[in-house]
């Protein structure tokens, strides 16, 4: 008589590799045979396939899969939903973050949804909510969170044997990582804002953008910019085709990039992208990717390739500063490009910064960010590596910091600029390094009193005659209507997917010229 057999207590992982092997055409019996288990324990699992694939995608990729056995979750999944977003949200701007703060924090948000129950944040709900989301330490009160430089050693040197196994060139091996960027933001000792404030309100950016940067380790293949914003379709969007923007863009309501959004970046635009340049380089369609993500992201078994040769590799928890090739400076210089691109179009548009603001779209900030990531040298993102890849470095003894240099010409031209003599290397180094949309990063709101309304309502509009007489090339044409026509044929670009990007670019910097000329004119009138 044989034994009773022993109770086996598989890992979501482990139902993840079942599902996977049922699909590719192993019997019941064979698996229960391999995993220590009935058969109707793999029928269980192949009935709740989707369940446990959905789990599989809200849960931390480093840990939550591969060590959690059993798929409960939090009582108040709202509320647990919101804290991870606020962690991590603190988590990246290296806020510190203790037991207390957390508890102190979940207590308010449990009051702020109107939630009912009782609800008690204790240890135990602590211990809980980190061990779902692979939490490996709250940082104690008063202290930063640090890098674990343990946990950043053992992954670089596992990382390289990986390499090395698996016969992988730099050309092969990707890195991405995400960043907020607050599109609308001037330096507070800069420009207009000398000006007489008393006349002119002012508020806190907090029109907000994610973008994230992706390039393999040599620099010479930089995927496009792809842009997560809240609307679906903004307005500064109408008549334009999102397949014609220079950059790959999503919708969403969260702070950070959700499953579903890098999934279906990762499927549709990363693994094409990344096939067709190693083709052209004549080089075997295999590569990783590098990923550092907040937590509810899915799991690397769920992201690769149809033929499972283009794969994804998640950093450790807490590791990003140390060894994360974006955030070591490529994020920090694309940001730099972006503001000092900004504040070149301001200065080229005239000076008042109001209308500049009010003309300002998140299109027009699409494309700036799509320009300054261009921008960035090969040498640049090869140097992020070095930590990954001590000996990938081209030239190690030359460093050249590419923001540093571009704060010290953009400090000079502020300097030969009217108002803004007393602009210094200082003031722009600390708008550039400004993480959110504090002191550092103020903007003109977008509010005009009263009495500019009632005198825009008091101007008589133009006639559809006088219109059409601006509008006849062979009379003399107004900055007004050449404005018109040429955001017209801007829109008209937008629309054709045939058009290429420096088509568009050479019309939104006539657009510009012309919006300088009303402005010079506008002023010699009053």
């Amino acid at each position: 008589m044989l034994g009773k057999r022993k109770r086996v207590v598989l890992t979501i992982k482990d139902k993840l590799d079942i599902i996977k092997k049922l699909e590719e055409g192993n019997s019941f019996k064979k698996l229960s045979v391999l995993y220590g288990i009935g058969e109707s324990t793999v029928r269980d699992i192949k009935k709740n396939k989707e369940r446990i694939i959905n789990y599989a995608n809200n849960s931390d990729p480093t840990s939550g899969v591969s060590k959690r056995k059993s798929m409960k979750s939090s009582t108040y999944e709202e509320l647990d939903r919101v804290m991870i977003e606020w962690f991590n949200q603190q988590k990246t701007n290296g806020i510190p973050v203790s037991g207390t703060i957390c508890a102190k924090q979940a207590r308010f948000f449990f009051d702020a949804l109107g939630m009912e129950g009782d609800f008690n944040a204790s240890s135990g709900w602590l211990t809980r909510f980190k061990q779902r989301h692979g939490i490996p330490k709250a940082a104690g009160k008063g202290t930063k969170l640090k890098g674990d430089e343990t946990a950043a050693s053992e992954f670089c040197g596992n990382f390289q044997e990986f390499v090395k196994r698996e016969n992988l060139l730099p050309e092969q091996i990707y890195g991405a990582d995400q960043t907020g960027l607050f599109w609308k933001c001037l330096p507070t000792r800069t420009l207009a804002f000398d000006t007489d404030q008393s006349t002119c309100e002012y508020r806190t950016s907090r029109e907000r953008i994610i973008i994230m940067c992706c390039a393999n380790a040599t620099g010479l293949h930089k995927l496009n910019l792809c842009v997560v914003g809240k609307a679906k379709r903004p307005r500064a969007f109408k008549g334009t085709d999102l397949s014609n923007l220079p950059v790959t863009y999503f919708s969403q309501k969260s702070a950070w990039i959700e499953p579903s959004v890098l999934k279906q970046w990762f499927e549709k635009c990363f693994v094409p992208q990344v096939q067709k340049h190693l083709k052209s380089k004549g080089l075997r369609e295999k590569a990783v990717l590098l990923l550092d993500f907040p937590a509810a992201h899915p799991a690397e078994e769920l992201l690769n390739s149809d033929d499972g040769r283009i794969i994804v590799k998640y950093l450790p928890p807490n590791v990003t500063s140390l060894i994360q090739p974006m955030s070591q400076g490529v994020l920090t210089t694309v940001k730099r490009y972006y503001r000092a691109g900004l504040i070149q179009k301001y200065m080229d548009e005239g000076n008042d910064p109001k209308l500049f603001w009010k003309n300002l779209t998140v299109l027009d900030a699409i494309y700036e960010a799509s320009r300054a990531w261009n921008q960035i040298r090969s040498s640049t993102i090869t140097r992020a590596w070095r930590k990954l890849f001590p000996g990938n470095e081209e030239n190690p003894s030359v460093s050249i910091d590419e923001g540093a240099i571009l704060a010290a010409n953009l400090a000079t031209v502020l300097q030969n600029t009217e108002d803004c003599e007393h602009v210094n290397i200082e003031n722009i180094g600390q708008w550039f390094d400004s993480r959110s949309s504090g002191s550092n990063c103020q903007v003109l709101a977008d509010l005009v009193g009263a009495a500019d309304r009632a005198k825009a309502g008091e101007q008589k509009q133009p006639s559809r005659k006088t219109r059409k007489a601006e509008l006849n090339p062979e009379k003399h044409i107004s900055h007004r209507a050449a404005l018109e026509w040429t955001e017209n044929l801007l829109d008209y670009l937008e629309q054709q997917d045939d058009m290429l990007l420096s088509d568009k670019l050479v019309l939104r910097r006539l657009r510009t010229i012309i919006r300088r000329k009303q402005r010079i004119q506008t002023k010699s009138h009053l």
